[in-house]
């Protein structure tokens, strides 16, 4: 499995109504310290309705200021649809972060 394929596939686990970061993703997928890479795989996702792109935010719960499609008020909308709140461009992690199971 590719390094992309392998983020795809764990960001395929977020849980609706959930978010976790891109450091969290690197981790889990046994690369610590690629965190900027699972940026980028996030950024070429073939296929954004099936791999939900829009639940992962940086370590600090903020939106991708570049969300590869339509921009951060489009990753807000499709995570407000799903119950998260977002404010001022920041998703609390206290509240929504999924860390994996």
């Amino acid at each position: 499995m590719t390094f992309d394929e392998s983020v795809y596939e764990y960001v395929k686990r977020i849980p609706c109504g959930k978010v976790t970061t891109y450091g969290m993703i690197a981790r889990a997928i046994g690369r610590p310290r690629a965190s900027r890479l699972v940026g980028n795989a996030l950024h070429r996702n073939p296929t954004p309705v099936v791999v939900p792109c829009h639940r992962v935010v940086n370590r600090e719960g903020r939106l991708a200021p570049a969300f590869a499609f339509g921009g951060p008020d489009v990753q807000a909308s499709l995570l407000g649809a799903e119950g998260v709140e977002v404010q001022n461009g920041y998703v609390d992690l206290g509240k929504y972060l999924w860390e994996g199971n």
